[in-house]
């Protein structure tokens, strides 16, 4: 499994979280794995450390995302595949080594896979926006 396809499935399992709001997060990250069949060690690591980092430092992330909004956008106006797509690609230009460029692109990517017509468009704008500062 290669590093897009583990980062499509930290994604995925993202999304599910914020659209279930379930409590017991890593009980729900393992329930992914096995329901997705996911072995590969380095999946499983990275995966976790996403969706865990992503937990821990929800606050900053949220805040990161609201300062880079329209004045006249609110946070939950923000489809949940977008939140979900931010959220990753923020967690790693924030808190891992993960250059910013590739998150963008493959946040992007995400985006024009996943997102409605115009995803790609707004999630490249927030981005560009976060690294500025």
């Amino acid at each position: 499994m290669n590093r897009t396809q583990m980062r499509e499935n930290a994604f995925k399992l993202l999304y599910s979280l914020e659209v279930q709001k379930k409590q017991n997060l890593e009980e729900q990250i393992d329930l992914y794995l096995q329901s997705n069949e996911i072995e590969n060690e380095e999946a499983i690591t990275y995966i976790k450390d996403a969706i865990m980092g992503i937990e821990k430092n929800q606050e900053q992330i949220q805040s990161e995302i609201e300062a880079n909004l329209k004045s006249n956008w609110k946070i939950d106006r923000i489809s949940k595949v977008n939140l979900s797509i931010l959220k990753l690609a923020i967690y790693e230009i924030k808190y891992t080594k993960v250059p910013f460029k590739v998150a963008i692109n493959e946040a992007v990517e995400l985006a024009k896979r996943y997102g409605e017509e115009n995803a790609k468009t707004f999630v490249n704008g927030i981005l560009a926006s976060i690294v500025k500062e």
